[in-house]
């Protein structure tokens, strides 16, 4: 048996060695004549599984390592006999503390209270669900936005997007791409939905880059149409449009679900669905031995601040997004090298958190978003 697989999936040298053939390679060098005589393709977003790619292959079945699916031509795979896996959830959490970094700096660098805002959470799946509880636990008004669940669960509330966008404080977006049928969500976000919004809203995208009009919202951001703009996808990447970049508030280059926990998992999915589909013996393999951060030890000094500025100052110091910012902004023609070389990232739960005159209060709200080791002096 024969495996191709992108040389950026962490933690995966090594699994397969000594059961199978086993060959590495950038995922953009994974091409049709690589793919000949391979049964089994391991890959990420930047391969496109396709006709192109897969026709006259002997490959047999695709795992992306990843949460996304729209690289692979599902239809294509149907038809062909081609099983295809995919990651769901793996970097749920990853996205969550990069949505939690984003909060903090709204907290620490814009001076808002969030508690009492009001946020769209659009699409409420692996990840939007954690956006959900995590707006909650910091006192946010959440209206979920899901037409797919809304149709299915009569008993759960949901909103349409266009009927509350004119009094949300911050809209996120959490979406699969869909570019077509009734739950179609290219370019979701585009002049139309832009101009219902307040002057002083937020938008959040990290889904995916054609699910807003990059066009209409760089136009809506130079006429202050709405407050600001956080992105970390973008149509046409790795080609990111460089004046839209500029009058975005921040500015990260595909990495939201980026956590080396969310990576693992990403592998973990992976190796298993393969194992499973030809009986390798790795159905319950988990990788070990995921490095610590540099710095997994936070002290927060809670005398002169807020509960939510305990919470603010704890995120940015587990994700400074500020960083991947200012690294896009210097060498934005580095998109690709600074996703492929990204530096190690942990969630929330690899850290240990002291917070010195610390409360109750501050200790349940950081376990209830996802901090198991809290203590205070």
């Amino acid at each position: 048996m024969k495996i191709i697989a992108d040389d950026k999936i962490p933690f995966l040298n090594g699994v397969f060695e000594n059961i199978c053939e086993i060959n590495y390679l950038p995922g953009a060098q994974i091409t049709n004549e690589v793919l000949k005589d391979a049964d089994a393709l391991i890959t990420r977003t930047r391969t496109k599984c396709n006709q192109n790619s897969l026709q006259g292959s002997c490959v047999k079945m695709i795992a992306s390592a990843t949460i996304g699916f729209d690289h692979i031509d599902t239809k294509y795979c149907e038809d062909n006999d081609i099983k295809w896996t995919n990651a769901p959830g793996c970097n749920a959490e990853s996205v969550k503390q990069y949505i939690a970094s984003v909060f903090g700096m709204l907290v620490i660098e814009k001076g808002w209270i969030l508690k009492g805002k009001k946020i769209a959470v659009v699409g409420v799946g692996n990840v939007g669900s954690r956006i959900a509880k995590l707006s909650e636990a910091l006192g946010m008004h959440v209206y979920k936005v899901d037409p797919p669940r809304a149709r299915a669960e009569k008993d759960e509330q949901f909103y349409e997007l266009k009927e509350i966008v004119g009094d949300m404080d911050i809209v996120t977006f959490h979406t699969p791409l869909n570019k077509e049928g009734d739950d179609k969500t290219y370019h979701l976000c585009n002049d139309e939905l832009l101009s219902m919004m307040k002057e002083t809203t937020l938008v959040i995208n990290s889904s995916r880059g054609e699910v807003i009009d990059g066009n209409a919202l760089k136009k809506a951001l130079a006429e202050e149409q709405m407050a600001a703009a956080v992105l970390d996808v973008w149509e046409k990447e790795p080609e990111i449009d460089k004046e839209l970049m500029n009058k975005v508030w921040l500015a990260t280059p595909h990495i939201a679900g980026y956590s080396l926990d969310g990576k693992a998992n990403g592998t973990m999915m992976s190796v298993q669905a393969i194992s499973r589909e030809f009986n390798l013996g790795l159905d319950d393999w988990e990788p070990n031995n995921i490095p610590l951060p540099k710095k997994n030890a936070i002290d927060i000094d809670c005398t002169f601040l807020s509960d939510e500025q305990v919470l603010a100052n704890t995120f940015v110091q587990t994700y400074a997004i500020k960083e991947d910012d200012i690294r896009l902004r210097m060498k934005t023609n580095e998109f690709e090298k600074q996703r492929g070389n990204y530096p190690i990232r942990r969630e929330f739960k690899a850290f240990e958190v002291n917070l010195h005159k610390g409360n109750d209060e501050q200790i349940s709200l950081l376990k209830s978003v996802g901090f198991e080791n809290v203590t205070r002096t």
